[in-house]
């Protein structure tokens, strides 16, 4: 049966204010455009649902019944208002994202901490994946946004935002401090053991072409798990970690991590913000992408 909901809207109306001149009133029409909905929804019906009274109308006993479940539905109908609207106003929702174990205690929780303070009603779920199970995760629907390491290959689906810039380099405890003077080779730093995170991550295939580009192998003594890892084995002095210098700059400072330099210089990478190309973000996820990329300006201004 094909009937129009506002006929719906019109007899709820009409049976709550229990006259239908009031019900004009309060759906801003006139009475008869009442009454010839009334009667088109009986036609269509096949039954009576009002019956006059000297102060209006009444339900019918199949009126009764069926107001019961039009009312059900309309209370449904203005909560799914309401609650479209709370979204719209940051009272409710929630935010799926995707990032690295690394990203995520470096550069995405001091985010997630600005905006749970402003938004305390969104729930916020993180999911830790490589960059490429990111990416996968995201074109399932899985998350709404992912945080990856840059760069990564071309893709038609993906709308990628640089948000910050980052710059690897090499570290060493104080067992090998005495590498940190000067500049030496990265054919010479081959001679000590080299410890990079582990195979299945962005940063380890951008690490891998960075060596070939210049002519050799990578071949490491430790392959790790984390960036925390890395730091506490080159700490230990296990041998020389790379690392990602911004995040380390309170070891660096505390004479924990001392750097060391080569001449064949790390190019820079970024820090990317990646979300499904053409398909619409909720109110809490464009207010997040919003200060991610918001920020991500004002660094690049500052040269960070």
């Amino acid at each position: 049966m094909n009937i129009n909901l506002e006929l719906y809207r019109i007899f709820y109306m009409t049976a709550k204010a229990g006259s239908i001149s009031k019900a004009a009133k309060e759906l801003f029409t006139s009475q008869p455009a009442v009454s010839q909905s009334i009667k088109l929804l009986e036609q269509k019906l096949g039954g009576q649902l009002f019956f006059r009274t000297s102060r209006g109308v009444s339900l019918t006993a199949e009126g009764e019944i069926f107001f019961r479940y039009i009312e059900q539905g309309y209370q449904l109908i203005q909560t799914a208002e309401h609650k479209f609207q709370e979204m719209l106003d940051l009272m409710t929702g929630q935010i799926r994202i995707g990032a690295g174990d690394t990203l995520s205690k470096y550069y995405l929780l001091s985010y997630l901490g600005q905006f749970n303070e402003c938004h305390p009603q969104i729930q916020i779920h993180v999911t830790n994946q490589t960059t490429f199970e990111i990416l996968d995760f995201l074109k399932a629907g899985k998350i709404d946004l992912g945080i990856i390491n840059l760069p990564i290959e071309p893709d038609d689906a993906i709308e990628i935002t640089e948000t910050q810039q980052i710059q690897d380099c090499f570290v060493a405890g104080p067992k090998f401090k005495h590498l940190s003077v000067g500049e030496i080779s990265l054919q010479e730093l081959t001679k000590y053991p080299i410890m990079v995170l582990e195979k299945g991550g962005n940063s380890r295939v951008f690490l891998e072409k960075y060596w070939n580009a210049n002519g050799l192998i990578l071949q490491p003594e430790f392959e790790l798990g984390t960036i925390d890892l890395l730091v506490h084995f080159a700490k230990t002095g296990l041998g020389i970690s790379c690392v990602v210098k911004d995040f380390i700059s309170e070891e660096m400072q505390n004479g924990e991590l001392y750097e060391v330099k080569i001449k064949e210089a790390i190019p820079k990478r970024s820090i990317g913000l990646v979300v499904l190309r053409d398909v619409p973000l909720s109110t809490a996820a464009r207010q997040f992408v919003t200060l991610l990329t918001r920020d991500g300006e004002a660094g690049v201004e500052n040269g960070r």
